[in-house]
């Protein structure tokens, strides 16, 4: 399939996968945490092997076994998810100006495979919006970086379930795996400032049912980093962003071609 790519397609697309790495592990505790879960509550394993397959979202998907477990009607179920999920909307909006061109069925497919780290990484490297060579391209080798990696240590957990011991500790392993992901973000102070109140808001709200604290604390993030920006612009320290180069060119490629400024 990527031999029909064009050759800046091609590129962009293994630039995605390289992004991604250092995410691997991270994504992949994660998985694993989430297949052995499923396993050890309620669920058989082909009903965890089609969750997995099919929500493809693990905050969600270890939100609800715990109401599976207690036979709680279904509405409570997809509350719940929908809840700690909301998120993504806020994701789709901020893609929405890159790929409002790709027919409805594309965009779609690319909201069922996007996720909090592939979101990260594609906003920090500012593409213009609108079509650009190789976005999308670069998107799908963050996407595909995340969905094998998810995908293949989740089967693993699921079909090694009754190996694993619970003392093994693979949760906090995963949280430690991501946090040096969260740090690398923090580039600007309204950024700072944004992930302080939603860490603050999140630990104030965490015994809300149906993990409404998750979605509050989101929009808490937004807010005041919205506000920081603003006070950080009105006192005359705002940040300058710089566009990144949007895919690695040949040396034999113009100067022109190389780059992409906005």
């Amino acid at each position: 399939m990527l031999n029909r790519l064009s050759d800046t397609n091609r590129r962009a697309f293994f630039e995605g996968l390289r992004t991604f790495s250092p995410a691997f592990w991270a994504t992949f505790a994660w998985g694993l945490v989430t297949g052995v879960a499923m396993v050890k509550s309620v669920l058989t394993v082909p009903q965890s092997l089609g969750m997995t397959i099919a929500v493809y979202a693990g905050s969600s998907q270890l939100a609800v076994l715990p109401l599976f477990a207690a036979k709680l009607p279904i509405w409570t179920v997809l509350l719940t998810a929908a809840m700690v999920n909301l998120r993504f909307v806020i994701f789709s909006a901020g893609l929405a100006p890159h790929f409002s061109y790709l027919p409805l069925r594309r965009r779609l497919l690319l909201g069922y495979f996007n996720g909090d780290i592939i979101y990260l990484m594609f906003s920090k490297r500012n593409f213009p919006t609108g079509f650009q060579p190789g976005k999308e391209a670069y998107f799908w080798g963050l996407a595909m970086g995340s969905w094998f990696s998810w995908q293949i240590s989740s089967v693993l957990g699921i079909l090694l379930a009754s190996m694993i011991p619970d003392n093994w500790g693979l949760e906090l392993a995963g949280t430690l795996a991501l946090l040096p992901l969260i740090v690398s973000a923090i580039a600007t102070r309204s950024t700072l400032a944004a992930v302080a109140a939603a860490g603050v808001v999140a630990l104030l709200t965490f015994d809300l049912p149906y993990r409404f604290g998750l979605p509050i604390a989101v929009f808490t993030a937004m807010i005041v980093g919205t506000l920081a920006d603003v006070f950080i612009e009105e006192k005359g320290g705002g940040e300058r962003k710089e566009t990144r180069i949007v895919v690695d060119k040949p040396e034999t490629d113009t100067p022109d071609s190389t780059e992409q400024t906005r």
